[in-house]
């Protein structure tokens, strides 16, 4: 009831007793009927109830869904006094139109709707209207049923998964790795309102708690779509690859009467380089042997569009994924001992004082005749000729490259794997170990020469160039822990161009990678390239090269975060049961509220609180304490020991 007006302000008095301010405009029916206010207030309420309830019940009365099948075919707007005569043709009054008001508006499935007038949907917009209805009703059932599914497992209760929870499952899992991009974000984060979750790790361990993940899921190869196996037609068409040995007298070198060696870790199952030396009267002769992968996955098939796809090999400490399927990249591509394998070989001729002569490249027949680890290289370095010798080599070409400006970031290397309870083992590992350093230098040996034999004969490839460094700390290959780690940092990134350029780094006027084929596809593209200028395959162009580039960036960005990532989860796993204990730190630098420091047993950054009275400063050594360690939110968190 209207108790004042002016300046297109009322002031009303509802059903309710309540007195509220609105604009006129606002108003959907203005009745004739009066009631004087000195009747007194709660005689007008009490009044003002009873004819909500008069009409309502009219508004029952009305058929809606009938009255617009007769209507809807006039597509014209009808008045509020037409339309209440065609619901109620006798006697109508003010009571009727209110009635017809709340009617229509209750359903707005059929008519458009004015404070005077109406117009009827098309059948078009009724049944879009419908379907957004049920959508909305299914949205709400949803909710429900997704809020008192969390709540009963909360509880302890077994619950069977129906095909409503399975629905469920899959708007949980898009929420949680996509958020905000997730097309359910909606609907998750309304069943978390519903049933009292505050964060996304919660939605996480419902998973869990359900059997939908693992406590330790991956959940990046899924957050990134990275495939975990090969579907039938690509195990079908490897299947289909020859054997090794119909390419014995195909024209390459047999080369399997040389003494070749594998050097690999101990878990390696793909081999794609091999090394052999022999001691000549004035010269060695230092073979380095690459599995030849283009002479069995063709470019543009099958097998070429699935790698090319994937970029590269994924290795986890919990998983390994393969760029090849299992059966190639493991068996018919791996340089294995005592299988014949093509290859594509570089001879490099090498002085008795290390100095290069020269070098060849070209298509060979090989045969592993040892295939050693690290530890057992590095043994066979104090005790066999061959693997001595080859160090003392690349000691001598590691000099040359240094000599030459090559900056040499020596850190050591956190290796964690899972041992047959599914714990993590962390060990540490010395990169310049005999092994492990004449394997790395002989790879950018083979490399570097790769690259000058494509510059020299004018075929682009993927080259492999770095520009200075922001800074310079190491001199001469030489540093601290400390001055390892900040120099790392101010390094400027590589780039990847059709044409050779100086790699700073590496102190090389040209480099590509083509040493690792079997889990690389820019290498098997360089491999490609080498082979098109031996005369077995056509090379790609430039543009082709370029576009390869382009369109491995956002693959082999997104390898080197799951790969990083899982790494320091399992590492942190690690740590989760080292609360408590002691750690020796180096102190990186200061910031605003705390120290970044380094654990050295671990080679892993995170704050470190500042304390009143104590002043850090880089290359300190600190003692910390671990004091909370979660891997699944990535979080560390240490104070002074």
């Amino acid at each position: 009831m209207v108790m004042e007006s002016g300046n297109q302000r009322l002031r009303l008095l509802t059903e309710h007793n309540r007195e509220v301010k609105i604009a006129a405009q606002r108003l959907s029916h203005r009745g004739k009927t009066r009631l004087e206010q000195n009747s007194g207030r709660n005689r007008m309420v009490e009044w003002l109830r009873e004819l909500s309830i008069k009409r309502n019940a009219i508004a029952g009365e009305v058929q809606v869904e009938e009255l617009w099948e007769i209507l809807n075919h006039e597509q014209a707007w009808i008045d509020l006094k037409t339309m209440t005569g065609l619901c109620f043709p006798e006697d109508a009054d003010d009571d009727h139109e209110s009635g017809v008001i709340r009617a229509l508006f209750k359903s707005r499935r059929h008519f458009k709707f004015k404070p005077d007038r109406f117009l009827p949907h098309t059948e078009a917009q009724v049944a879009a209207i419908l379907a957004m209805d049920k959508k909305a009703a299914r949205q709400e059932r949803l909710v429900a049923a997704g809020a008192e599914w969390i709540r009963s497992v909360q509880a302890g209760s077994t619950v069977e998964m129906t095909q409503c929870h399975r629905e469920l499952a899959e708007i949980f899992q898009s929420y949680y790795l996509a958020e905000k991009e997730s097309p359910h974000f909606h609907t998750a984060r309304a069943i978390m309102k519903k049933a009292g979750l505050t964060s996304p790790e919660a939605i996480f361990s419902h998973l869990v708690a359900v059997g939908v993940w693992t406590p330790d899921e991956n959940v990046d190869l899924m957050r990134y779509k990275i495939p975990t196996d090969f579907s039938p037609s690509v195990l079908e068409l490897a299947q289909s690859v020859p054997a090794a040995d119909a390419f014995i007298g195909s024209g390459r070198v047999d080369l399997t009467h040389l003494n070749t060696i594998t050097i690999d870790g101990q878990s390696t199952l793909d081999f794609d380089d091999a090394l052999s030396f022999e001691t000549r009267d004035d010269h060695f002769l230092v073979g380095i042997h690459i599995s030849d992968v283009a002479q069995y996955i063709k470019k543009g098939d099958l097998l070429d569009r699935e790698a090319r796809s994937r970029g590269s090999s994924i290795y986890m400490p919990d998983n390994r994924i393969s760029m090849a399927p299992p059966l190639l990249a493991e068996h018919r591509l791996s340089l294995k001992k005592d299988h014949i394998r093509p290859a594509i070989s570089t001879m490099v001729k090498i002085g008795l004082s290390g100095d290069i002569i020269s070098y060849d490249i070209f298509p060979s027949i090989i045969r592993v005749d040892q295939q050693l680890s690290y530890f057992e290289a590095n043994i066979s370095a104090e005790e066999g000729q061959a693997i001595a010798a080859l160090y003392d080599i690349a000691i001598r070409f590691r000099e040359t490259r240094l000599s030459q400006g090559a900056i040499q970031i020596t850190l050591p290397e956190i290796n964690v794997w899972l041992d047959d309870s599914g714990m993590p083992v962390v060990n540490r590992v010395n990169r310049e170990s005999p092994g492990r350093m004449l394997i790395a230098e002989m790879m950018i040996l083979s490399n570097w020469l790769s690259a000058r034999f494509l510059a020299e004969n004018k075929t682009p490839a993927i080259f492999r160039s770095q520009p200075k460094p922001k800074d310079r700390i190491l001199k001469n290959g030489t540093g601290t822990l400390f001055q390892n780690w900040m120099q790392r940092k101010l390094l400027n990134r590589f780039v990847l161009r059709p044409g050779p350029e100086h790699h700073c780094g590496l102190g090389l006027d040209a480099y590509v990678t083509a040493t690792s084929p079997i889990r690389k596809y820019f290498d098997l593209v360089t491999q490609r390239q080498l082979r098109a200028v031996l005369g077995l395959e056509r090379a790609y162009t430039e543009k082709e090269i370029e576009e390869i580039i382009g369109q491995l960036a956002q693959p082999m960005a997104d390898v080197g975060r799951i790969q990083f990532r899982r790494n320091r989860y399992w590492l942190l796993k690690h740590l989760e049961g080292r609360i408590g204990e002691k750690e020796e730190a180096i102190v990186l630098q200061r910031r605003r509220n705390a120290y970044a420091i380094l654990l050295k047993a671990y080679m892993i950054e995170c704050p470190l609180p500042q304390s009143s009275g104590i002043d850090l400063k880089p290359e300190d050594l600190v003692q910390v304490t671990i004091q909370h360690v979660n891997a699944r939110n990535n979080t560390l968190s240490v104070f002074m020991g």
